[in-house]
């Protein structure tokens, strides 16, 4: 081989060698591996989920991101006051003690800066903050979606009440320095507890949602809507689960826990003629998984509203079909009951995609007691400069022949 072969690209090198540097890492929490080269990340993260994983099936090197910073597209600063000083930023990690930072090492950049710009207009405004301990005050968070294909920004103003002082210039001032904001909602939040948004939501300009794309689909993101925070990691994500199912014309597959519908509709796309069933608990995730699936000319795609482990249950007792199932669950994991079910259903493969390694471990063992074979694990690196690394994993049923 040539030395030219041998040598790695300057930019990839520079890429993985990476030493972060953040002024405030210590103090905030967010990023525990700031000061640690990317490559060393890559590597800790790989070994985790080794140690966890290697029992049950091969776990094959981890996907790292291209580019392992600014990649959060879903970002919001808390509000408070020191003094009469307005002071805006992420609480540090495991408490409500806001640390300020323009130039956050995993927020999008554009995002932040418009971030800044809320704060710079909340005090033009006299606007106040909200405070937790006397419950007075008007300002308590702001949250920023940025889709990072369209390049489509929601900002949503999360208030103690409905009344924002100024609200026309102020939202006039914020939308001629931002064009790229689409619309912009207030959110009104007179809860005691953490919760960041309340229960009622009001659109102030455009539309109430925008729009993304992964994978060639389009998908509509709402205030609420979960949706993944690395845009280039999620492709990658889901481009592993969509080969590891390797799904043919005409197969029936479900998307447990499917939120607005991205795997399966990601998989409906790349391939045709599949018969696509989603289940989601959320009403308005389903909601906008209808709207999704209308809006990428596949509107024969079923949603239905339900808790994935019942449904399952259900299916079962009605000796449902599937091919292949995606399920995509919280970090708590999936549910013994669920698992059961699945052997009933008996699809042939099964793609777990996870965000808990332990979890993961814990349940794929539960799976092998109900006739599925774990192949191999791919660990993905969708968090960089965090101790977080989400898993795509294909089990096959024991009597499938595969």
């Amino acid at each position: 081989m040539s030395e030219e072969k041998k040598k790695e690209p300057a930019s990839k090198k520079k890429t993985a060698n990476a030493k972060p540097n953040c002024p405030v890492s210590k103090n905030c929490g967010g990023c525990i591996y700031a000061s640690v080269p990317y490559s060393e990340q890559l590597k800790k993260k790989e070994k985790f989920v080794k140690d966890l994983l290697s029992s049950s099936c091969e776990v094959r090197p981890i996907v790292g991101a291209k580019d392992p910073l600014f990649y959060r597209n879903k970002v919001h600063w808390a509000f408070g006051h020191i003094g009469t000083h307005l002071i805006a930023g992420r609480y540090a990690e495991g408490s409500h003690k806001i640390i300020e930072n323009d130039s956050c090492l995993l927020e999008d950049p554009e995002c932040a800066k418009i971030l800044s710009d809320i704060r710079d207009l909340a005090v033009q405004f006299k606007i106040r903050s909200y405070d937790e301990r006397t419950r007075q005050g008007l300002l308590r968070r702001v949250l920023l979606r940025k889709g990072l294909a369209t390049g489509e920004v929601m900002v949503v103003l999360v208030l103690a009440s409905p009344v924002l002082p100024g609200k026309k210039g102020f939202i006039k001032k914020l939308l001629e320095k931002h064009p790229s904001i689409k619309t912009l909602l207030i959110n009104i939040n007179t809860r005691s507890d953490s919760m960041i948004l309340g229960e009622k939501t009001i659109c102030e300009f455009g539309r109430g949602f925008i729009w993304d794309e992964l994978l060639g689909v389009r998908f509509k993101i709402s205030p609420e809507s979960f949706y993944q925070i690395n845009h280039d990691q999620t492709e990658k994500l889901y481009s592993l689960a969509i080969e590891a199912a390797n799904l043919k014309p005409g197969e029936k597959i479900l998307d447990a826990y499917c939120g607005i519908g991205t795997i399966g509709l990601c998989a409906a796309k790349k391939a045709e003629g599949v018969k696509l069933t989603g289940v989601e608990l959320n009403r308005a995730a389903v909601s906008d998984a209808r709207e999704n699936a209308k809006a990428n000319g596949m509107e024969k795609a079923r949603f239905i509203v339900a808790d994935a482990t019942k449904f399952m249950i259900e299916e079962a007792a009605k000796k449902s079909a599937f091919d292949a199932v995606f399920l995509d669950p919280p970090r708590s994991g999936t549910t013994p009951e669920f698992i059961a079910a699945c052997e009933k259903l008996s699809p042939s493969r099964i793609v777990y995609v996870s965000c808990d390694p332990t979890t993961l471990a814990r349940d794929l063992k539960e799976f092998k007691k109900h006739g599925y074979k774990a192949e191999y694990a791919v660990p993905v690196d969708m968090f960089p400069l965090t101790e977080h690394v989400e898993n795509v994993v294909l089990l096959n049923h024991l009597d499938s022949g595969i």
